[in-house]
């Protein structure tokens, strides 16, 4: 018992307390229709470290960590820039798209020009929570800290500019401005969890918890709370099944999340949302 918590007790920590604000963040995404776009900002900031690899600089170099942040910034204006509008003819989703095979096929280009590519590829798409340190933990919950407090602050704005846009504009609220700050910061937010879990991981955390809450919920407060239940039994399933049976842990959480997404669809065949 004692060596199964020495293992697990680290990821069990960054499993309960640092996906909350992606399932905050996945509510708006969800809302918005824009379900792919932290794909396509994690590809974005991955192009930056191939960059940075390319140039020979090590993949934990603060210089590294600088130029994926400033890719993932150009990424995110790009997505506030091109918000579309309703019934337009080219949605934004779209774009999305466009933007993460552009990124990924760069990356590679990028990748093929160093001797750790593949490995690097491999590890940014499936992660290795289970070797996740205090020292990450702390450092990505503080930023995640700092980012909460801001959407705190200015939530009126982004609820709006997310929930009600047609209102927002009436209200003189600029689209763009308060579109780029969420991607923005939601990209910082994709950014440091990539580091820590993976594409797929941060993916599933982000979108799964939201669609559940979206079948059981209405309102946003219970819609959060639902959110943050289902992400932290997924978490708890994952990891002991992961370390009961020795399976790779990001895989074992997003398989968990998947059952959890069933079990909600069937449910809320039978009662009517909250």
């Amino acid at each position: 018992m004692e060596i199964a918590w020495d293992i697990m007790k680290w990821p069990l920590l960054a499993c309960l307390v640092l996906p909350g604000l992606l399932v905050y963040f996945g509510l708006h995404i969800v809302r918005r229709g824009v379900i792919f776009v932290d794909l396509a900002l994690a590809q974005v900031a991955t192009l930056g470290t191939a960059w940075c690899l390319m140039r020979g600089h090590d993949v934990h170099d603060l210089h590294t960590h600088l130029w994926s942040v400033g890719f993932t910034l150009v990424g995110a204006f790009i997505f506030a820039m091109t918000r579309a509008r309703e019934h337009h003819r080219v949605p934004q989703e779209a774009l999305i798209g466009i933007v993460y095979v552009v990124a990924a096929a760069a990356g590679l280009l990028l990748l093929s020009r160093t001797t750790e590519g593949n490995e690097e590829l491999k590890k940014m798409l499936i992660g290795d929570v289970l070797t996740v340190t205090w020292d990450e933990i702390w450092k990505t919950f503080l930023l995640y800290t700092v980012i909460g407090v801001i959407h705190f602050v200015f939530r009126r704005k982004f609820f709006a500019v997310t929930f009600d846009p047609v209102r927002a504009q009436a209200e003189g609220i600029s689209i763009r401005l308060w579109d780029f700050l969420f991607y923005a910061l939601f990209g910082l937010v994709v950014v440091s969890f990539v580091q820590i879990g993976g594409v797929l991981l941060v993916f599933s955390y982000l979108i799964v918890p939201a669609v559940c809450a979206n079948f059981l919920a209405v309102r946003f407060g219970v819609l959060l709370a639902l959110g943050w239940i289902t992400a932290t039994l997924a978490s708890v399933v994952g990891l002991a099944a992961s370390y009961q049976f020795d399976l790779p842990t990001g895989a074992a959480i997003v398989c968990a999340l998947g059952a959890m997404l069933v079990v909600v669809a069937v449910i809320a065949r039978f009662r009517k949302p909250v």
